[in-house]
């Protein structure tokens, strides 16, 4: 759908690496109730990113692509949000989330530009 694939690649590696960052994160919780259930949030939004974004990269209307970016924006969001949670339940210590945190908000920014560029030129070609 895009005309600039390199971004497009780019950001499939991008996400899915963030997704792995996230199951890494997981993985090594606490077996507690509480950063199980935390966790489990993290783990479904923070992978759910990268499978909404290889959707967009495949979708095959301009229409689908926004809906699809804002799938993945959805998802970050609430991925950010479950991380606050982790930390400040203290289940983890800032420290531990602090890259993981800035990826999230460094994707958010690139989709969000995603997102309008691609609306801007939806409204251009009506």
């Amino acid at each position: 759908m895009k005309d600039e694939k390199k971004p497009s690649i780019d950001l499939c590696v991008r996400t899915k690496s963030f997704a792995l960052r996230v199951i890494r994160l997981y993985s090594a919780l606490p077996k507690s109730t509480l950063a199980q259930t935390l966790g489990k949030q993290v783990l479904r939004s923070g992978t759910s990113v990268g499978a909404n974004y290889r959707e967009a990269h495949r979708s095959r209307s301009k229409n689908e692509f926004i809906a699809k970016i804002g799938d993945c924006l959805k998802e970050l969001d609430e991925t950010a949000y479950w991380l606050d949670l982790l930390v400040e339940t203290g289940i983890l210590r800032l420290s531990k989330t602090k890259e993981l945190c800035g990826e999230c908000d460094e994707l958010l920014a690139i989709l969000t530009t995603i997102s309008k560029k691609s609306k801007a030129s939806l409204l251009h070609h009506s």
